[in-house]
C-alpha cells in the first residue's frame, strides 16, 4: 500500500517559530501549505516540500477566507494532518512601552483577539472536515503571558493567549468527536523579533538560565502532530525552560 504523503498547515510561517516548525515537517517529508502577512525567504521557495505560501493577514475575514479556500483547493479530497496556529501579535505603544488595560487602544484590541484568537477558531472550523479525514492534530500556540502578568507583554496579547488555551481546551472536547486531537504550546521567552530587547533581564528568573529558540518550541509542536502524541490531547506544553513555575 503506497503510504500518504502527510500534510500541514503553518500560519505565521514567515520568521521565527513559524519558520522552524515549517523546518521541522519538511526534514521529515511532510508536504506544507502555509501563510502570513509576509512573504517567505527567497530560500525557502526552493524547499520541495513547501507546496504553497499564500499572503494572507489574518485579523482580516476577507484575507482569512481567501486562504482557507485556497488551501482547501490544495488538499482537494484529501486529507490534512496538522493545523498549526502559530500566527500573533503582541503591539506597543509608540514609545514601545506595554499596552495595557488603561492605555491599550481598544481597536488594537480587537485586532490583537482577531488574530491571536478568531483566526484559530475560524480556521480549525475551516479546516474541521480536512482534518477528520485525516485524524489530525490542532496546535496552538499560546504563551507563558498568558498565565501570569508579564512584563512586556501587553494586556491585549496576555489576554488572547489566555482566551486561546481555555479555546484549546474546547476544541479538544469537540473536536474529538470527529477523530481529531488539540493541545497547545507556550513558550516563554523565545529569541524571535516579537522578544523585547529588555528580556535579557528575565534570564534570571527561568530556571535553564537562557532564552528558548525557535527549534526548542518547533520540536515540541512537532511531537504533538506525530504519532507519538496519538493519545495526547487537551494538553498545553510549557517551553519555557522552567520559568512557569515561579
Amino acid at each position: 500500500m503506497v503510504e500518504t504523503v502527510r500534510t500541514v498547515v503553518v500560519t505565521g510561517a514567515s520568521r521565527g517559530i513559524g519558520h522552524a516548525t515549517v523546518k521541522q515537517f519538511s526534514e521529515r517529508g511532510w508536504r506544507i501549505v502555509t501563510c502570513s502577512r509576509e512573504p517567505v525567504p527567497e530560500a525557502c521557495k526552493r524547499d520541495p516540500n513547501w507546496t504553497e505560501h499564500v499572503p494572507t493577514d489574518l485579523a482580516d475575514q476577507g484575507s482569512i477566507a481567501r486562504f482557507l479556500a485556497r488551501a482547501n483547493e490544495i488538499i482537494g479530497e484529501g486529507p490534512l494532518h496538522a493545523l498549526v496556529n502559530n500566527a500573533g501579535d503582541s503591539p506597543k505603544s509608540p514609545l514601545k512601552e506595554r499596552l495595557g488595560v488603561l492605555n491599550g487602544d481598544l481597536a488594537a484590541w480587537r485586532r490583537v483577539f482577531e488574530l491571536n484568537f478568531f483566526a484559530p477558531l475560524v480556521l480549525a472550523r475551516g479546516f474541521g472536515a480536512a482534518l477528520a479525514r485525516g485524524k489530525g492534530a490542532i496546535v496552538n500556540v499560546t504563551s507563558i503571558a498568558g498565565h501570569a502578568v508579564h512584563p512586556f507583554a501587553g494586556s491585549a496579547y496576555s489576554t488572547s493567549k489566555a482566551a486561546l488555551s481555555a479555546l484549546t481546551r474546547e476544541m479538544a472536547a469537540e473536536f474529538a468527536e470527529i477523530g481529531v486531537r488539540a493541545n497547545a504550546v507556550a513558550p516563554g521567552e523565545i529569541e524571535t523579533a516579537m522578544l523585547s530587547p529588555e528580556t535579557e533581564v528575565l534570564i534570571p528568573r527561568i530556571p535553564l538560565a537562557r532564552l528558548g529558540t525557535p527549534e526548542d518550541v518547533a520540536a515540541a509542536v512537532y511531537f504533538l502532530c506525530s504519532e507519538e502524541a496519538a493519545y495526547i490531547s487537551g494538553t498545553e506544553i510549557f517551553i519555557t525552560g522552567g520559568q512557569h513555575i515561579y
